[in-house]
């Protein structure tokens, strides 16, 4: 893993020792405080370009094209709220998924399954352990956005998102979110509302340097990509740990997001 990952910069693999106790408090620090915390420049220098042209054929030739229109629910309605109400407005998210089972040996995948990347994200969310999903399309997914094409707003279904950006577009794909937006308890739709008609002077943006691992907490945090521009498309791994072994995705969700059950 020393041949792709900066493990002098970012000791995973030591586990218990003074570098790895001060990089999970500063990790687990930023998630507390912002919501995420960041591992810029992760993979050594020339290593994201190396797996970007390593998936760029099968995402340019074999990808499945996710195109839809939706609310940042991901819900057809929601019961306490009007049709109209413009919480539920519909945005429209274009992008293309390429899957784990059309990338068994590449080096996404063995970063993906390296164990200290496993124990050192459970120790900065102060969970016992995390565990590999077991869904052979779901496990890791390598998303790419051309020109035009966007991840428009949503709230996440999973308490943390892990993502690797592999690529930056020539211009545009900015990573727009709004903290805290709800809560458990309160689900703030004006807030919502306001967010949406870009009323919310909260809104942050950030710009993600290729071989950066972000940790994501979006569930209550409504986030985005605003739409790629030019030729060079953005790509980005996104990784599903869970805290239970063996997870997977029904045929049903497969096919919603895959275009196929296996």
């Amino acid at each position: 893993m020393r041949d792709y990952l900066d493990l002098d910069r970012y000791p995973l693999d030591r586990e218990g020792s003074a570098g790895w106790a001060e990089l999970c408090a500063t990790a687990t620090a930023a998630l507390e405080a912002e919501g995420m915390f960041d591992l810029e420049n992760l993979l050594l220098p020339g290593v994201a370009e190396t797996i970007a042209a390593e998936i760029a054929p099968i995402a340019r030739t074999q990808s499945f094209e996710h195109r839809r229109r939706h609310n940042i629910y991901f819900r057809p309605n929601v019961p306490e709220l009007p049709a109209d109400h413009p919480a539920l407005r519909e945005v429209e998210t274009v992008g293309h998924t390429v899957c784990a089972d059309q990338i068994p040996h590449s080096i996404v995948m063995a970063i993906y399954n390296y164990p200290p990347l496993l124990r050192f994200l459970a120790a900065t969310m102060g969970k016992s352990a995390l565990h590999t999903m077991r869904d052979p399309l779901a496990r890791v997914n390598v998303m790419t956005y051309r020109d035009g094409e966007a991840l428009n707003w949503h709230f996440d279904r999973s308490e943390f998102t892990v993502t690797l950006l592999l690529q930056a577009p020539s211009g545009g794909g900015d990573f727009h979110y709004r903290s805290n937006l709800r809560t458990e308890t309160d689900p703030n739709y004006e807030g919502v509302a306001r967010l949406l008609n870009g009323e919310d002077p909260e809104l942050r943006s950030k710009q993600l340097v290729p071989g950066t691992l972000n940790v994501f907490r979006g569930k209550n945090t409504p986030h985005r990509v605003t739409p790629v521009e030019g030729a060079r498309d953005r790509m980005i791994a996104v990784f599903s740990y869970y805290e239970k072994p063996d997870v997977m995705f029904s045929d049903e969700e497969r096919i919603g997001f895959y275009g196929r059950a296996a």
